[in-house]
């Protein structure tokens, strides 16, 4: 078995949209080069068998998506993508001749964008892709994580679910239902929708200060930005704990830190060593402590 279950490497830090979920980064805008993908590539593959194009940007947007796909298809990694799904139609061919393992599209990012353009436009063109991708053996995954007491732009969630219910289910209610109690539904196979209430991504100003915190950093997972900073978790937009670069080590090095090790053996004892994490809303939330 590999050390990480997935390894999420952000291929762009752009994004087309503003979201008022997003806490958007600091940092230079970039994305990656044919031949920084490749050293990724190279560096992860003996570590994990699925990437994910997501950290923070959007994945569609790059100019060589076509190649980045067929790299890790040759390297006999399997790629989930997460889109916000506006360009969609842009790269259609790309993902179905390639076909990826998962796009999941965020479909709160309409609303959390101001929802200023036509929703069933918006929706169409990322159905009838998805009618196209499930014979491929694409999984789906539809998210509106835009529930909770934080929740601000979530009004449009029924008439969402009403436009997939007509694609894909059978019964609105009962699907409404579902969501509320257990967070998901499969639509049919390899098709899903998900609820998830609004988090609060980690910041070291909120002042969280939580005592008890479990991540899946450094156990089942680690990030790499666009500059090649490698962070223990996703959800690190700035490369606030960085563990090392991969274009400056390997990965095997980098892991391999007492820093690293000490992440590790704090998130296995409910215990961060740094502030980012003691102020993670999200890992209080997921892990319910």
């Amino acid at each position: 078995m590999k050390r990480f279950k997935r390894v999420y490497i952000e291929i762009t830090n752009v994004c087309n949209l503003n979201c008022s979920f997003c806490p958007k980064t600091k940092r230079t805008p970039k994305s990656l080069s044919i031949a920084e993908f490749e050293h990724i590539i190279k560096e992860v593959k003996n570590v994990t068998n699925h990437i994910y194009f997501h950290v923070m940007g959007e994945p569609l947007l790059h100019k060589n998506l076509d190649e980045f796909l067929k790299i890790a298809s040759n390297n006999g990694l399997n790629v989930n993508l997460t889109t916000n799904g506006t360009f969609i139609k842009n790269v259609e061919e790309i993902l179905l001749e390639n076909k990826p393992r998962k796009i999941s599209f965020s479909l709160h990012s309409f609303e959390g964008n101001g929802g200023k353009e036509n929703l069933k436009t918006y929706l169409n063109d990322i159905i009838e892709f998805s009618l196209k991708a499930l014979p491929l053996n694409i999984i789906i995954e539809f998210r509106l994580w835009n529930n909770g007491k934080n929740a601000l732009n979530n009004t449009q969630n029924n008439k969402i679910i009403a436009i997939l219910q007509q694609k894909f289910a059978n019964n609105v209610s009962f699907l409404e239902n579902t969501l509320k109690e257990v967070g998901g539904v499969t639509l049919q196979k390899n098709c899903y929708l998900g609820f998830e209430n609004v988090f609060t991504w980690p910041d070291e100003s909120l002042n969280l200060n939580n005592q008890t915190v479990y991540c899946l950093g450094l156990k089942d997972q680690i990030a790499i930005l666009v500059d090649g900073t490698v962070v223990p978790c996703c959800l690190d937009n700035n490369g606030s704990i960085t563990l090392g670069n991969i274009f400056k080590n390997s990965i095997e090095e980098i892991i391999s830190t007492d820093f690293a090790k000490s992440i590790l053996l704090g998130f296995q004892n409910k215990k961060a060593v740094c502030d980012l994490c003691k102020n993670c809303g999200y890992a209080k939330q997921k892990f319910k402590l």
